[in-house]
């Protein structure tokens, strides 16, 4: 996939840059597959707001996702490649031989007509997912469970992936995007190759309208408010605001909020790098 930055004969368009959609090839959801998604409006069940700058949008309807990958040695071929409002990423549509249909996340370089495959016996080829411990250390992977049979949980985003760096026992160890390196179990399935859409990274919305549409509401920030407001508020000018910390209080922007006796912590071989 390309962007295309488009010539600026309005004011949302001079900075606009989005994606040319060529990779897309059908533009209506498997029906099987896709139910209605209700917004919140960041509204808890008593309509109170819970969580700001949360509202509008269009409306969407989910897709399914297959993070499991548990149709172990049972063949598919990618029928469509598709766009998924709810996710950065592409969704590919698997016709199983057996009559059943599947979304999964589609890896870089998947194409209409591929050969799919999952289980232990899968070959460690693009798109297909097998246990971490088949596949050779040094491959590229993404769609990866934390538990056995859990489902995909780690690097599902457009243009991620992880590598399978060495092993450890009944571990494997793996170098995810954030630069963390950790420790996760053998028997855990990942799906080879790099999730596809690599270019969202370089989209630029171009207007506030564009956010609008994504469900996005203007967000204001802590020191522009009033001190009853945010402890950041207040002051003549622009004042710096002190310490970021977040509205109630919590400081915010390097202070290491993970758990200090958290039961993930001896996975993890070094913490992330950013």
């Amino acid at each position: 996939m390309a962007v295309r930055k488009l010539k600026p004969v309005t004011p949302g368009q001079r900075h606009k840059v989005i994606g040319t959609f060529e990779d897309i090839t059908a533009s209506v959801p498997e029906k099987s597959l896709v139910f209605g998604k209700r917004a919140t409006g960041g509204r808890n069940n008593t309509g109170k707001m819970t969580v700001r700058y949360i509202g509008g949008g269009h409306k969407r309807k989910y897709r399914l996702i297959d993070f499991k990958r548990e149709k172990d040695g049972v063949p598919a071929t990618v029928k469509t490649i598709e766009y998924d409002p709810n996710r950065s990423a592409r969704i590919a549509l698997l016709y199983y031989a057996d009559g059943e249909k599947r979304y999964i996340i589609a890896p870089n370089g998947l194409e209409v007509g591929a050969k799919l495959l999952s289980g232990a016996d899968a070959a460690p080829e693009v798109g297909n997912a097998l246990p971490l411990a088949n596949i050779p250390v040094g491959t590229v992977v993404h769609n990866i469970e934390l538990r056995p049979g859990q489902g995909a949980k780690l690097v599902r985003s457009a243009g991620n992936f992880a590598q399978l760096t060495s092993r450890e026992g009944s571990y494997c160890v793996i170098k995810l995007p954030s630069g963390e390196t950790r420790k996760i179990l053998s028997a855990c399935k990942a799906t080879v190759g790099v999730v596809g859409n690599a270019d969202h990274a370089l989209e630029q919305s171009g207007k506030a309208g564009r956010s609008r549409w994504l469900g996005r509401r203007p967000h204001n920030r802590g020191v522009v408010m009033n001190p009853h407001d945010h402890p950041m508020g207040g002051g003549e000018g622009r004042q710096s605001g002190g310490h970021p910390r977040s509205r109630k209080g919590l400081y915010a922007k390097g202070l290491k909020t993970r758990a200090p006796k958290k039961h993930s912590n001896k996975y993890i071989i070094a913490r992330a790098s950013k």
